[in-house]
């Protein structure tokens, strides 16, 4: 792979581009999905290959139009910094607690040591038309800056810079020219887009149409920097880029610091995590993004590619769960107060998915010029789930409020009133099928999870209709509640006592494992305990768990898929909920086994090759991530407690 990573792009002909579906070509120029790194400054988002070469990134914010896109197609735009003829690091990280990228280079006569990161910096806004932020300002923003420095620690080496933005999904090309600094800047601006890049550098840049180049000789002690800005602040010299990167790299171990995070040997896969989730949150609004790319395939070659760039509502709760169990108030209460704004704003209409910025409209469009990676194609912008009928949306709006209400032991009119609407549209149709929580286009069905989570909403709406003190009102959803759990048990469970995916089937679906955690039903009652144990052996490869058997489960589409980590991660839970902890862990530990190099996960593993698949880092793995790890180290917790004759709670019981 590093051979084929370091050949020209012109070189490469178009039938080594174009590859047949079913399976990862070997010498493919693309690399792994695992091996790339994330960058973020919470409105940006950009993933570096192991070459040094940014291969995603959108600007202005991170679900708009790729400047760099080579991760979809080799020709749709990179930034490459680093040794001139090495393209295989000898080690990366992230600088510890930060979202700052460190990559060492043994060039063979000397080392490099590159440090990156998208800046952020002491809030600068005066006044709000100046900012797109509609949430609480904080001491900090995004300074709009991707920064690249170098040192050589010992010897020699040769650099080279090589920035080759391809604008919108890489369908527009433009020029460089440089600016009245000569050689060490140039600006690119695109025909029709509001959008101007300038690239500055102690580097000599020669441009040559829409490629800006720079090469170099370091030697032991020099260093060198560039940065790509999309705003006003550019560095005006190694010194100043020096200072703004530890800025950013204080900002990120300051915040960190908020958290609280048990003293565990997974401690520091529950800090990544955090970490990741932070970077997927768009600042402006609070969303969480569901991941930081698009069309990622989910099957090596195949069609099974979306765009996630999205916030989707069944992620509150989990969001809500993970963001207060770390500590995180004040991100779970912007990501409350975003979720409040949709429904207040679309009461009568509200979708699964929306955009970043509460926009309504994701209409899917399929990009034809781009080969997709590793030739996976359609390429895909835009999601129609949006308009998808899912009977959870509502029962997730409830527990997240629940959620917010006990943190915070009180209940204001205005979420009260919010809460009342959606229990009452939970209550007209959770009676109709719909496409459930995997978004199957397929036919619509009496979908279980579906059920379960219109269940959530009237008996959370219960439970808060009781804080208010409405006994009416509470004894009406309480009923209602009862006449859901009653159709549930009677139409979703087969011969064996084990709920199934939806009324019409005997199938499996990993989403009711989401039962015992979301109280359903106790933990030791023997129906639980048969599903979550009948998931654990029939719908799982190599102990990784499947979302549902696709020969099984009318989804509208072709071909295999992989294990669904948030799956792994939600079995888990379940198993340690109903007791089984020994298993619980030892799947725990196997799962985390397969986190990429920098601890990141994507929707999927291959669990014959332990390959990531789909996009990539995925939000909702690293919550079910949080929930997963927290659940076994509280087990853990509660058992050394009374080894050492110390009393266990209940709740730890």
């Amino acid at each position: 792979m590093a051979a084929q990573d370091a050949m020209p792009l012109e070189a490469l002909s178009d039938s080594s581009r174009q590859r047949p579906a079913g399976s990862f070509d070997e010498f493919s120029p693309y690399p792994p999905i695992a091996d790339y790194a994330f960058l973020s400054d919470c409105e940006v988002t950009a993933l570096v290959a192991p070459s040094g070469s940014v291969e995603w990134m959108c600007l202005p914010t991170m679900d708009g139009p790729s400047v760099f896109g080579a991760m979809l197609d080799r020709d749709a735009g990179w930034f490459r910094f680093g040794p001139d003829d090495v393209q295989v690091p000898s080690d990366r990280r992230y600088l510890p607690g930060t979202m700052v990228l460190e990559t060492s280079w043994d060039c063979g006569q000397g080392w490099l040591v590159v440090r990156e990161c998208l800046v952020m910096g002491p809030w600068q806004h005066d006044h709000p038309h100046g900012s797109t932020h509609i949430r609480p300002p904080t001491d900090y923003d995004a300074e709009h800056m991707l920064l690249r420095t170098v040192r050589c620690v010992d010897g020699q080496a040769q650099l080279t810079l090589d920035c080759v933005p391809a604008f919108d999904y890489g369908r527009q090309h433009a020029r460089w020219r440089h600016t009245e600094r000569g050689y060490t800047q140039a600006v690119i601006e695109p025909e029709g887009l509001d959008l101007a890049l300038t690239l500055t550098s102690d580097i000599r840049l020669g441009l040559e149409g829409s490629g800006a180049r720079g090469r170099t000789l370091l030697k032991e002690g020099e260093t060198r920097f560039c940065a790509l800005s999309w705003g006003r602040r550019v560095p005006e010299s190694y010194e100043d880029a020096y200072k703004r990167l530890v800025w950013t790299a204080h900002h990120w171990q300051h915040w960190l610091a908020r958290g609280r995070f048990p003293d565990h040997r997974w401690r520091s896969h529950l800090m990544r995590s955090a970490l990741t989730l932070k970077g997927l949150i768009f600042a402006p609004t609070g969303a969480i993004a569901a991941a930081a790319t698009t069309s990622l395939p989910e099957t090596p070659g195949g069609e099974r590619n979306w765009d996630y760039r999205y916030t989707w509502m069944r992620d509150g709760t989990f969001a809500l769960w993970g963001l207060y169990t770390l500590g995180f108030e004040w991100e779970a209460s912007d990501y409350f107060a975003f979720l409040c704004d949709l429904v207040e704003r679309d009461r009568g209409d509200l979708q699964i998915v929306y955009g970043i910025d509460g926009r309504r409209d994701l209409d899917e469009r399929v990009l034809d010029h781009l080969n997709g990676y590793q030739g996976a194609r359609p390429v895909r912008i835009g999601n129609a789930a949006y308009q998808q009928a899912q009977h959870d949306v509502w029962g997730v709006v409830l527990d997240s409020i629940y959620l917010h209400t006990k943190s915070r032991d009180r209940l204001d009119d205005r979420v009260w009133k919010m809460a009342r609407h959606q229990v009452e549209r939970a209550l007209e149709r959770w009676r109709d099928p719909d496409r459930g929580i995997w978004e199957v286009r397929g036919e619509p069905k009496h979908f279980t999870s579906s059920k379960l989570m219109c269940w959530v909403a009237a008996d959370r709406g219960a439970r808060l209709a009781t804080l208010r003190e409405d006994k009416d009102l509470a004894r009406t959803w309480r009923k209602a509640a009862d006449e859901i759990h009653a159709d549930i048990c009677a139409h979703a469970l087969d011969e064996r006592g084990v709920f199934c995916q939806h009324y019409d089937t005997t199938a499996l679906d990993a989403s009711l494992l989401l039962m015992p955690l979301l109280r359903f039903l106790p933990p030791d009652d023997p129906r639980i305990r048969a599903t979550v144990l009948a998931i654990a052996d029939e719908l799982t490869r190599d102990g990784l768990v499947l979302r549902y058997q696709v020969d099984e489960t009318d989804d509208g589409l072709s071909g295999e898929e992989g294990t669904f980590t948030i799956c792994s991660f939600w079995l888990v839970s379940a198993l340690t909920e109903i007791g089984e902890h020994q298993r619980a862990r030892d799947i725990c530990e196997k799962v985390l086994s397969y986190a990429s190099p920098l601890l990141l996960y994507g929707e999927e593993i291959d669990p014959r090759s332990g390959r990531h698949l789909g996009n990539f880092p995925q939000a909702f793995t690293h919550l079910a991530l949080i929930n997963a790890v927290m659940h076994v180290i509280r087990k853990e917790q509660a058992a050394q407690r009374r080894a050492m004759g110390r009393e266990v709670p209940e709740s730890e019981n």
